[in-house]
């Protein structure tokens, strides 16, 4: 065979559609069935009719609202963070433009489009969809709606905290160094100097005297590793009845400055509203019990006496991990005291332990899928409503991914891949130890050779 120059790429200025030979993916061809027989596309179009006009301005073309939610679906599925990775990832996949509905000679939505609908449909609206994915799912007998567990994660804003500044004086934090400097003595204080004054500061980091200009809603936020960021705090309200598999039932973006005992009642109505939103709709009414939502299973962090009583006046039982804080006073508190009795007993029999496992097992899986494998850990948004915009559809997505694997035997494009290179590592491991061990014998067997292997002239004595 002769050797060959790669010669200069010259594209056909004609194509058809069967030379492209474009495949839809089995995963996304799945879900679009799922949808198109619940009608979703005309759903989307129905809710979100007050937003779009009848294109006599001219002005932008439009993205159909099916095409938008899609979009967002992507993300998930794809663990994709950005609205410009997901442009990129659509426009260079045909299989997804096929999911979208796009024909492959048309580009997909731009990312600009996708942010500029993100910001005209307000969020009660991408609430209705979440609402709506919930009906599919209670259609498919994945609700139950019983037992609710509540839990929150930080997710880190798109601000900096060195572009805080001083909510009194406008004052960077740098300036503000420099300026107790020279009230101390210190006319040219350098870096080292500052870095020592600040360490011996207390409360240096406080959200009632800073905040980022670039996002007002982020909060100065301890994360889960320890590090200190800027962050909003996203909780999920996930079905844990008997039987059920984990569908997240509400989501909530709060402050995340604000306590979780003060933001799990907020959580716990809109899952109630949600649930009562599948109830009123006749078409699945009879697909969830009527004895819904009156119990929830919280960690420790929700545990506190007030917290229990207002569970208490929503006719909701607890089975609320209790912290290690010694022996209480109960001094005109007899309603307190007999709530956390109630909960103390509720978590100790046998049932109780079962929801707190449930609870490790299903609710904090919610938060793998949508903010690790999902990619929303880190935001590129900015302000809280749109940040709750792209969470609740995300929410939506793990739904689907849910529904799809239970009842579909489904798994999300990308679980294959991860599924293989596990099975790999795995196989690799084994052979490892094999390895290992075949070689301690050996070692074994050399130092201290068996009697049949030693010199028989060592033993002819």
């Amino acid at each position: 065979m002769a050797l060959g120059k790669r010669k200069p790429l010259e594209q056909p200025l004609f194509i058809t559609f069967g030379d492209l030979n474009v495949r839809p993916n089995p995963y996304y061809e799945s879900v679009n069935k799922v949808l198109a027989a619940h009608q979703f596309d005309s759903f989307a179009e129905q809710v979100c009719a007050g937003f779009y006009d009848d294109g006599a301005k001219g002005g932008r073309p439009g993205v159909a609202p099916g095409v938008y939610f899609r979009c967002l679906l992507v993300g998930y599925f794809e663990g994709i963070d950005s609205e410009r990775g997901i442009d990129w990832r659509c426009n260079d996949s045909s299989s997804l433009k096929l999911f979208l509905g796009i024909p492959v000679n048309k580009p997909a939505p731009d990312h600009s489009t996708i942010s500029r609908t993100r910001r005209l449909i307000d969020i009660e609206t991408h609430a209705e969809v979440f609402i709506y994915i919930l009906k599919i799912l209670a259609n498919h007998g994945l609700i139950q709606g019983k037992t609710a567990g509540v839990d929150s994660t930080t997710l880190e804003a798109n601000a900096a905290m060195r572009s805080i500044v001083r909510r009194d004086s406008g004052e960077g934090y740098q300036e503000f160094l420099t300026r107790l400097a020279k009230e101390s003595g210190i006319q040219t204080p350098t870096r080292e100097e500052l870095a020592k004054l600040d360490k011996k500061r207390k409360n240096k980091a406080s959200n009632d005297d800073w905040h980022n200009p670039n996002d007002p809603d982020a909060k100065i936020t301890k994360m889960k590793d320890g590090t200190t960021h800027l962050a909003h705090k996203a909780e999920h309200a996930v079905d844990l009845s008997e039987g059920s598999h984990g569908a997240i039932l509400a989501v909530n973006v709060c402050d995340a400055a604000v306590g979780d005992t003060a933001t799990v009642t907020d959580t716990l109505v809109m899952a109630t509203a949600n649930l009562a939103a599948i109830k009123d709709d006749e078409r699945v009414a009879d697909k969830i019990g009527d004895d819904w939502m009156d119990e929830a299973v919280l960690d420790k962090g929700y545990h506190s006496k007030q917290g229990l009583l207002d569970l208490e006046e929503m006719d909701i039982r607890s089975y609320a991990s209790e912290p290690a804080r010694g022996r209480q006073k109960w001094n005109g508190q007899l309603d307190a005291r007999d709530a956390v009795y109630a909960n103390r007993r509720r978590i100790k029999d046998e049932r109780g332990k079962r929801l707190l496992r449930s609870r490790g097992e299903k609710l904090e899986r919610t938060f793998a899928h949508c903010y690790e494998t999902g990619a929303m850990r880190h935001l590129y948004l900015r302000g809280r409503e749109n940040i709750a915009k792209r969470v609740l559809i995300h929410a939506a997505g793990f739904n689907i991914g849910l529904m799809m694997r239970v009842r579909y035997g489904l798994r999300k494009p990308r679980s294959m891949g991860r599924w293989a290179c596990a099975l790999f590592l795995a196989l690799v491991r084994c052979l490892w130890l094999v390895w290992t061990v075949l070689r301690s014998l050996t070692k074994l067997v050399t130092m201290n050779p068996p009697t049949f292997l030693r010199s028989p002239l060592r033993y002819a004595a």
